[in-house]
């Protein structure tokens, strides 16, 4: 049996009109032949909707009854399209993620996949149903709900697809796959037919809002093809593979994420340990950081800055004021009027040209640099908020559209 599992984001699921339209896409596939496994995320903005409720009725949030609200958004997807499904004849049944046999642990709102047992869901597809399943979803070995953190419901798709080893897992949004830059940022960005996995993760990683950048881990770890397209689109679309993919010019994007805020925690006692008690406070309260940096030690103190989701700020700052209290640091700044522009491609750490031009644009712009940080495929820097755009599309013409012009 050939599955392909399809995953629809909450874009392509915005009003009945859509909801229907992915319908009869679906639809035409299964009466093709194709067996389909459909991966659904919450409707429109329905998942930061139901957040918003719940900071209306408490001030610190319980994450385990978080995951409980917010994963009914899942549910309503998954619901209305198998009884679109219903009024077109075609065979469906709905899974909520416990019952597609996503196991799942870790800190609530953020959990891992831990383990798929998909015999539900290839049982329905065996029986010519389309298999409509709840993503961003999983149970816990207590019983409990728990979500898969941002972008969770690619997770859920690729984890099935992997389970059930099928063809493919085809990911639809509201563009037509992964380009250059942002188009709305940059006229001149274009798609690419093609991406490596090590390429895509960067992107994912620096800001690119296409995947969730563990859900492309998952793909390269068990060679899960994947493509991403417009579910409004007519075929167009990026494919993710696993060998790098050059075009005669080394850097293949030009990412930006402006959802991102600085935290610095100021004279830091420089003994061993005092880092780890730092990110293993900010690790226990669930807060994932990026890009950490250790100033230069003064009068045997150092600061140390990194950068947060800006959903996380607030328990973020939480953490590092009981934190610096407990180790004698000076005191916690933060900054939410910064965002990180990052150059990606495969080989990147082979030119080191690529350090000094990128500077050099960005002086060029009158852009200064808060912080830096690389990998062997990527450059990243933060900047102001306010010189984002500037900056992308300046880097995208000098690393993207001369190189291939």
């Amino acid at each position: 049996m050939k599955i392909e599992v399809l995953k629809y984001g909450g874009s392509s699921l915005t009003g009945e009109g859509r909801i229907e339209a992915v319908a009869h896409q679906v639809a035409g596939l299964h009466r093709e032949g194709l067996s389909l496994v459909v991966v659904v995320s919450a409707v429109g903005r329905t998942t930061k909707e139901l957040i918003e409720t719940a900071n209306g009725f408490a001030g610190r949030l319980n994450r385990r009854e978080v995951d409980q609200l917010i994963s009914t958004g899942e549910q309503q997807s998954m619901a209305l399209l198998t009884m679109a499904f219903g009024e077109m004849d075609i065979p469906a049944r709905s899974f909520a993620g416990w019952q597609a046999g996503i196991r799942a642990g870790g800190i609530f709102t953020d959990g891992r996949v831990l383990s798929v047992d998909p015999r539900m869901v290839a049982g329905s597809v065996e029986k010519g149903e389309v298999a409509v399943v709840a993503g961003f979803q999983g149970v816990t070995d207590e019983g409990d709900v728990i979500t898969l953190g941002r972008g969770g419901s690619d997770l859920t798709a690729v984890a099935l697809a992997a389970a059930l080893e099928a063809e493919c897992c085809r990911v639809f949004t509201d563009v037509e796959g992964i380009f250059s830059a942002d188009p709305r940022v940059v006229p001149g960005a274009f798609r690419l037919e093609r991406v490596s996995y090590g390429e895509c993760m960067e992107m994912a990683a620096a800001g690119a809002r296409i995947l969730q950048a563990r859900s492309v881990e998952l793909a390269w770890r068990y060679g899960v093809p994947l493509f991403v397209g417009s579910s409004f689109g007519k075929g167009r679309g990026t494919w993710i593979m696993r060998d790098d993919v050059s075009e005669g010019f080394v850097v293949r994007s030009i990412t930006h994420d402006t959802e991102v805020a600085k935290v610095a925690v100021l004279g830091v006692p420089d003994k061993p340990g005092i880092a780890a008690r730092v990110f293993s406070s900010l690790a226990g309260a669930g807060v994932g950081v990026e890009m950490i940096i250790q100033s230069i030690m003064r009068g045997q103190v150092n600061d140390i800055a990194f950068l947060v989701r800006k959903e996380f700020l607030g328990e973020a700052i939480d953490v590092c004021r009981r934190t610096a209290r407990d180790i004698e640091a000076q005191g916690v700044a933060f900054d939410t009027e910064v965002g990180k522009i990052s150059l990606v491609g495969a080989g990147l750490s082979n030119h080191p040209d690529a350090p000094a031009r990128m500077f050099s644009i960005l002086a060029g712009e009158s852009v200064n640099i808060d912080m830096i940080s690389s990998t062997s495929m990527s450059i990243t820097c933060v900047v102001s908020s306010a010189d984002v755009e500037k900056a992308v599309a300046a880097l995208h013409r000098a690393f993207i559209e001369e190189a291939a012009g």
